[in-house]
């Protein structure tokens, strides 16, 4: 029996950027499986200071989709931009902004 061969070292790309004044990090892992056949890729997305987003009410969203829908997305900035975006124009989302505005008034 022939020794199992070590699994490859993870990659794991790391992107700061902002939405909408909420600092976020982004951790993109273009291998997610290691497969040569099925190209899934893992996306993290979280608020620096925990603050509610969009796409997750404590601030960290883990997300796996296809290479291809990153790509056509405009890469995993753009992707998670995007998904921001998209998600912000929920009445869920909508209501949490106003409520948030009106409690900033006392």
């Amino acid at each position: 029996m022939s020794p199992a061969s070590p699994k490859p070292e993870r990659a794991i790309e790391v992107f700061e950027s902002a939405w909408q004044g909420i600092a976020i990090t982004i951790h993109f892992e273009v291998r997610w499986l290691d497969l040569e056949s099925i190209h899934i890729v893992h996306l993290e997305v979280r608020s620096a200071s925990g603050e509610r987003l969009p796409i997750a009410e404590t601030g960290y969203r883990s997300h796996f989709a296809t290479t291809t829908e990153i790509t056509e997305g405009g890469g995993p900035v753009a992707y998670a931009v995007a998904w921001l975006d998209y998600m912000a124009q929920s009445n869920e989302w909508k209501a949490y902004v106003e409520g948030a505005r009106q409690l900033s008034l006392f």
